[in-house]
């Protein structure tokens, strides 16, 4: 397979190559970039040299037609501008966020930006790959979900999808490490701001809110706002997000064992804890894994589950090249099997 990358240079891009160059289907990787275009991007990430030395090439020159694949690890905004070109002449998966949401005046509202075409909007498939398979081996436009909603998705869709929980009173508490913020500095991630400190920030306004909610809706057939509260902590890599969802009548411990293993016990890439059996984010450090645990508490008749993702894979680019391979007809597991990185 041939495949380009527009956005090379944050922390995704940087990822994808990663994971593509040990994918052996992969042959060629090409890389483009708006703004750093005829830059060599091992002069920005040294640790590439002598491993991968590709010039960034401007998007104007390129012929889409060569690559089976373009990824678009791209800040919100240029997607919804290349996506339809290149889109007409090859397979894209979007990691930006600009498919994600099918209402572009949801889009608008929450991005602070114009949305892409409404066609390229509805043709676009959702990849949160265990839930819509079949969907994404069928499509040559996929938009990739954000790292908070594959986190808490893969938490709480097997419990709605049954109804044995009420959609209408989801708390979400998430945390994050500052590489989901990308690499450009800010006052709000640089070290002396971070370090040995613990911040929530866009309370109510994140622009996630929207994507959990539309996919949450899918399945129950309402429309159900869910309350999510991200935070971020001193440290580089990983998700943990908790999710406080009051149970249906009659609604057993067992019972969401049997669905969690009903719902994963065949995917590669999500691991069952069980019950009161937390994970952490250090264990799926540098991985493609979520791990699952939960906890019932019969005395407010509650249910607590516990997710752990590396934003960078398997909330980015880890299950965009898993998605790849659905699409593509290869081993789901194909450059992406690493074992996590621990300590």
């Amino acid at each position: 397979m041939n495949t380009a990358i527009i956005g090379a240079t944050g922390y995704g891009g940087v990822e994808l190559i990663r994971m593509l160059a040990q994918h052996r289907g992969v042959e060629q990787i090409d890389v483009y970039s708006s703004s750093k275009q005829n830059t060599k991007l091992s002069d920005m990430y040294p640790h590439m040299k002598d491993l991968y030395n590709e010039i960034l090439q401007p998007l104007e020159t390129a012929d889409w037609s060569a690559y089976d694949v373009v990824f678009l690890s791209t800040p919100p905004g240029i997607s919804a501008e290349w996506s339809e070109t290149i889109a007409a002449q090859t397979r894209v998966i979007d990691l930006s966020g600009d498919l994600r949401l099918k209402n572009a005046k949801t889009y608008e509202q929450w991005y602070q930006r114009q949305g892409a075409p409404e066609s390229l909007l509805q043709e676009a498939v959702y990849g949160l790959t265990e839930w819509n398979r079949d969907e994404v081996a069928g499509t040559s436009l996929l938009s990739n979900p954000g790292c908070y909603p594959t986190a808490v998705l893969l938490g709480l869709l097997p419990l709605v999808d049954k109804d044995v929980i009420d959609p209408s009173n989801i708390i979400i508490d998430a945390k994050t490490g500052t590489t989901g913020a990308g690499r450009t500095p800010s006052e709000t991630t640089h070290f002396s701001e971070m370090d040995g400190n613990f911040k929530i920030y866009k309370v109510n306004e994140h622009k996630h809110t929207p994507e959990i909610e539309q996919a949450l809706d899918m399945h129950t057939g309402g429309n159900h706002p869910v309350t999510f509260s991200p935070h971020l902590v001193p440290m580089t890599r990983g998700i943990l997000a908790t999710m406080y969802v009051p149970l249906t009548d009659g609604t057993k411990s067992g019972h969401i064992e049997e669905l969690f293993h009903q719902a994963y016990d065949k995917e590669p890439f999500a691991r069952i804890r069980g019950e009161k059996t937390f994970p952490a984010t250090k264990e799926v450090y540098g991985s493609n894994f979520c791990d699952i645990g939960w906890t019932v508490d019969e005395r407010t008749s509650r249910l607590t589950v516990v997710t752990v993702i590396d934003n960078l894979v398997k909330g980015a680019s880890g299950q965009a090249i898993q998605n790849m391979n659905v699409m593509l007809g290869a081993d789901e597991k194909e450059g992406i099997s690493q074992l996590p990185v621990y300590p």
